[in-house]
């Protein structure tokens, strides 16, 4: 390490070479992420200050989160991009707008999260373009959930910035923290670099007692505070303050120094307890108004100390003993003693410090934070204050969203005197905090409801809510019996509401498949089918519950019309939300219709990125994909699964990608297909996630049959298409199965199987299922009518997006051809086979037509693996979009990425393809085969 570089903190040389390192990466254009984690005091905040006094040449900026203000959305995001808001214009103006109504600088809708993050990336990102930036964030643990969520995007985002984001998180977490912690938050900041910081060695903390202590100290006592402090620096220097010299200095040790033994913090905090005090009144007073306001404005702090009547002279006293400094912010020695200040403090003193800064806020400057005071102001039930953060819900909601809402509306539960309007408060925040993913917080809204007077459509709304609660925290295989309870008890109260329960419950079912536990599929579609229905026209989502009852119920051919109609209603004038589309997507593939289960997709996905609505992507992204995968497009479904993981990763949060499960049986590569089938099928029936399960059996049997393995393809097959075999992965199980089945000699499995496919594809009518079917009998059939019926497949097949499926055609024509001794035209279709699994990258298929091929007496060279399969999944999506003509900010729009890291990865791009411009890319992507995927 350079002598400059040397840590001035004493026994931290460990811990400053890491931070060294990221200032010297960061100084060269590579971005850094840092979690510092420790106890109370052990020295995060000083590590932090030093990365700071360090920096030189850097700029540097800084936040905190406040414990008074944890749940007043982007309050700590908001401190920390203050000083870059005038950059606000040079951000893409979706981006733009989504902050300014963030940070209350505009009325707008509430922004979507993810958009949030990446505005906050792109400002970042263009703050660090003029020099390096350094981003502190502390005591991490208090930061409002939603400024959280955006700056732990940005950490995993970014790449090539210039960019340093470094947090301090304490650790254990406290009561406080846990009271008001979802198990989600845990996660917020996981997987990010760490570093966690220990107490000093025994001789740095003798050291450090004896220099910050002079005068003279006792061997035996110096050996105690080392021992019970564990070398905590914060407690080293606090906790013998005030004590009498005589006790440390006489060999008798203290007599009162704080009781330790239960943790080091209520040592620290008591003595910071005793320092404050031993302050005038009128001190305590002002250092508790600080402590309330988190935003170190020192103007809106003098204006509430003067509606309290706090001098300036009241801050001397605090700023002479190193407790708190006001400048052109207001900042405390340490975080702790703003947490000592507050929470020591009396109640009634908190409550006129709070109401002090409410009125110094005014009502027309900052309604919703102004509602906060008051609410922390209150005494006691308040409902003219209760009223006010009802009506302020709307406006923070539209700044960070329905968790900010839910705080605002819990907080009005609170205060509000009449059960009745209590109740039904408590309703309506649990709602909204059932939509923001706060779960266990909605639970117990929901249990202070029913402790009140409800009527019997509010206890039915009690119990939905409950359901999709517990259903969607974990996903598992219970929620479509609590959701059908619920349905059930709307019904005779609100059809309506019952009818969309119907629904959700049976997506449930379709998600938890053959794992449904305490139902069935068939049990909800039969109640759903029974309720009654709302009066006027039936709306899209009635007719689409009807079909897909209807199809478990009597079968494909009497629910195909309703299908159908359901399809028509939901893709025709785009007025459906991407959600709505994405669940119509069954009734498509299930009436065998490609261009409505993909085009609509394509649609609504672009429309949600162009607005921001970036949280929906993810589950869109992934069914998209498997439309690509039975399209053929490989490539672009491979894209559009690193997009969702690009999603996923950026966020904290996890989907089950089906399509990946899709893309490994279509691609082939036993070894990566077989490691990804094994984890899913084990993590999936952990979790009750039968649908999971049935696409990995589903991908084993198409992985299976292109290797030629068709005893394995045909057990794994088989167990796909009984799973929940209502469905359309059973559909496409039995595909597999009737091939494998004819292969492996059981000529009479393939033949009950093509007659339960037939039973769908003959009611779709459509070239993509009669052509499937139509081949898989030809499969069967010998002579003259297998020749007849591979024909007529191959005709219906050609004008279909479905590629896969003609190819596969070709193949089993070719080797029918091959084994009847017509061994010319033979090779003309495996040559058409082969042909088409190279160009979608089908290997084991390719594989198998390339062996039939060389039986049939024609040489064939293998696939040359050209440079482009070189490049990563992220850089051939980045390549892809640059061929499109997307600029570089479009491209990070799309992937989460800054336009610096998109360069980044295209320098990357051109040097392993050999290119040097955008022109000459698009050349090698052509002469890959290999086309710009648009969707």
């Amino acid at each position: 390490m350079r002598e400059d570089s040397l840590p001035d903190l004493r026994g931290r040389q460990r811990e400053w070479e890491t931070l060294d390192r990221l200032l010297r990466s960061v100084r060269i254009g590579q971005s850094q992420v840092l979690v510092l984690r420790g106890e109370a005091g052990i020295g995060k905040t000083a590590l932090l200050d030093q990365l700071c006094d360090r920096a030189s040449g850097c700029q540097v900026a800084r936040a905190a989160g406040v414990e008074s203000e944890m749940e007043l959305a982007f309050a700590g995001l908001h401190l920390l991009c203050v000083p870059f808001l005038d950059r606000l214009p040079t951000l893409p103006d979706p981006q733009a707008e989504a902050l300014r109504t963030a940070f209350g600088l505009r009325d707008g809708v509430a922004p979507d999260r993810f958009l949030i993050g990446l505005a906050v990336l792109t400002l970042l990102a263009k703050v660090a373009e003029e020099r390096p930036l350094i981003c502190v964030i502390d005591d991490a643990q208090w930061l409002d959930r939603a400024s959280a969520q955006a700056l732990a995007f940005v950490a995993r985002r970014l790449v090539a910035e210039s960019v340093a984001m470094v947090f301090a998180v304490r650790e254990p977490a406290d009561d406080k923290i846990l009271a008001v912690r979802e198990p989600a938050d845990d996660k917020i900041l996981a997987a990010l670099p760490e570093l966690t910081v220990h107490g000093l060695a025994p001789d740095d903390a003798r050291a450090l007692l004896e220099q910050a202590r002079p005068g003279p100290l006792d061997e035996q006592v110096r050996d105690r505070l080392v021992a019970e402090t564990r070398g905590n620096p914060l407690a080293l220097l606090e906790m013998p303050r005030g004590l009498p010299v005589e006790e440390l200095a006489g060999g008798f040790g203290p007599s009162s120094w704080p009781e330790v033994s239960a943790g080091i913090s209520p040592g620290i905090e008591e003595s910071f307890r005793r320092r404050i005090g031993a302050l005038p009144a009128q001190t305590r007073a002002l250092l508790l108004v600080a402590a309330a306001e988190p935003l170190g404005d020192p103007l809106l702090l003098w204006r509430a100390a003067d509606r309290m009547g706090i001098g300036p002279a009241a801050a001397d006293p605090a700023k002479a003993d190193g407790l708190m400094t006001i400048g052109e912010r207001v900042v405390f020695r340490h975080p702790l003693v703003r947490t000592v200040v507050y929470r020591s403090a009396q109640a009634a003193d908190r409550r006129a410090a709070h109401l002090a800064l409410a009125e110094a806020t005014g009502r027309d400057n900052d309604p919703a934070r102004r509602a906060w005071h008051l609410a922390a102001a209150a005494e006691g039930p308040d409902e003219e204050v209760a009223a006010e953060l009802e009506r302020s819900a709307g406006q923070a909601q539209a700044r960070g969203g329905l968790a900010a809402a839910a705080s605002f509306l819990r907080r009005a539960v609170a205060l509000t005197p009449d059960p009745v309007r209590r109740a039904e408060r408590a309703l309506t925040a649990a709602g909204a905090s059932v939509q923001a993913g706060l779960f266990n917080t909605a639970l117990g809204l929901l249990a202070t409801a029913e402790a009140g007077p409800l009527d019997d459509l509010q206890r039915a709304r009690a119990n939905l809510l409950r359901a999709q609660a517990r259903y969607w925290q974990t996903r598992g295989s219970e929620g479509p019996l609590l959701l059908l309870g619920a349905a059930q008890a709307l019904e005779p109260l609100d059809p309506g509401l019952a009818r969309k329960t119907y629904l959700d419950a049976w997506s449930a079912a379709l998600f938890a498949g053959a794992m449904t536990r305490g139902t069935s599929m068939a049990e909800i579609s039969s109640k759903a089918l029974a309720c009654p229905r709302p009066e006027g026209p039936p709306e899209a989502a009635d007719v689409l519950l009807d079909g897909l009852a209807l199809a478990v119920t009597s079968g494909r051919d009497a629910a195909a019309p309703l299908l159908r109609q359901a399809v028509d209603r939901f893709g025709g004038d785009g007025a459906a939300t991407i959600q709505e589309v994405v669940r119509s997507t069954a009734a498509a593939v299930m009436v065998w219709d490609y261009e409505a289960w993909a085009t609509p997709l394509a649609r609504q996905i672009r429309v949600a990125r162009e607005s921001g609505a970036l949280s929906v992507l993810p589950v869109a992204l992934d069914v998209l994909a498997q439309a690509l995968c039975v399209g053929g497009d490989l490539r672009g479904a491979a894209l559009l699964t690193a997009e969702v993981e690009a999603v996923t990763q950026a966020t904290g949060s996890r989907i089950a990608s089906y399509a990946r499960l899709m893309l490994a049986g279509a691609r082939g590569r036993e070894a990566e297909a077989r490691t990804l089938i094994n984890v899913t099928i084990a993590e999936a029936t952990a979790a009750g996630q039968g649908c999971a399960v049935q696409y990995a059996r589903s991908a084993t049997a198409m992985l299976c049959n292109g290797l030629g393995r068709y005893d394995e393809a045909l057990a794994a097959a088989e167990r796909a298409a009984d799973d929940t075999p209502e469905l359309f992965v059973a559909d496409w199980a039995r595909i597999e199965l009737v091939e494998a089945a004819a292969r492996a000699g059981r000529p009479e499995t393939a033949r009950a199987a093509l007659d339960r496919l037939r039973q769908g594809t003959a009611a779709a009518g459509t070239d993509w299922g009669v052509g499937v079917a139509t081949r898989l009998s030809a499969l069967l059939s010998d002579g003259s009518d297998a020749d007849r019926l591979y024909r007529e497949a191959i005709e219906r097949l050609a004008p279909t997006p479905v590629r896969p499926e003609l190819a596969r055609a070709h193949l089993l024509y070719g080797e029918w051809l091959r084994r009847a001794g017509h061994r010319v035209a033979a090779r003309d279709h495996l040559r058409q086979a082969l042909e088409l699994f190279g160009e979608m990258r089908m290997d084991a298929f390719a594989e198998r037509a390339r062996r039939e091929l060389a039986t049939a007496g024609e040489r064939v060279r293998r696939r040359r693996v050209d440079a482009f399969d070189e490049l990563t999944a992220q850089e051939a999506e980045i390549a892809q979009l640059a061929v499109a003509g997307r600029s570089n900010p479009e491209i990070g729009a799309q992937l989460f990425l800054s336009p610096r890291t998109v360069e980044w990865h295209l320098r990357k791009v051109f040097m392993k393809l050999g290119v040097s411009s955008r022109r000459e890319l698009a050349g090698a992507l052509n002469a890959s085969g290999r086309t710009a995927e648009s969707a």
